[in-house]
């Protein structure tokens, strides 16, 4: 399994929010406009995927839903409450698992340190090492059997403005 770590764009800031409203956050436009950078950038990778999954909060929605226009494949996009911020990376592993067969690539939408926790179990077996994923950015892993422990490979690592200068966006 091929597994897509995209941290959403840039979002409002919390203070602009009230207390306790954080999962309503938008993107600003800045974050709309260079989300859209980068799901250009996938496009021109001739990236595909076979599922999209996304945190419900939100500027995670937002940033999946301007991926999903651009590469043609809204269908495939499905809400996630296991990538909301402060689930256990446990619990993303039994959502992916039940998955269909031929959900090979899967992207996964969501939030820091989240998916740098979740990209760090994979890899070293435990939620700890130094992985960051900068707004907008990609991190792609490769799994055999996904477990929630050392089960996958880092294959790559992108923050947005390398993302987009290597898709020549």
């Amino acid at each position: 399994m091929e597994l897509y770590l995209l941290r959403h764009g840039i979002a409002v800031e919390r203070e602009a929010q009230p207390v306790g409203d954080d999962s309503h956050r938008a993107l600003t436009p800045e974050g709309l406009k260079r989300t859209r950078k980068v799901a250009k950038a996938l496009a021109a990778m001739k990236l595909k995927f076979d599922a999209v999954l996304t945190s419900p909060h939100v500027r995670a929605k937002q940033t999946a839903d301007i991926v999903v226009e651009v590469l043609g494949i809204p269908q495939k996009l499905r809400l996630c409450q296991a990538l909301a911020p402060g689930s256990q990376p446990g619990r993303l592993v039994e959502e992916l698992k039940r998955l269909g067969r031929n959900d090979a690539r899967v992207l996964l939408v969501g939030h820091e340190p989240h998916l740098s926790r979740f990209a760090s179990l994979l890899v070293c077996g435990r939620p700890d090492a130094a992985v960051t994923l900068k707004k907008a950015g990609l991190c792609v892993l490769e799994t055999g059997d996904l477990v929630a422990g050392r089960c996958a490979s880092l294959e790559l690592l992108l923050p947005p403005r390398l993302l987009t200068r290597l898709a020549k966006v």
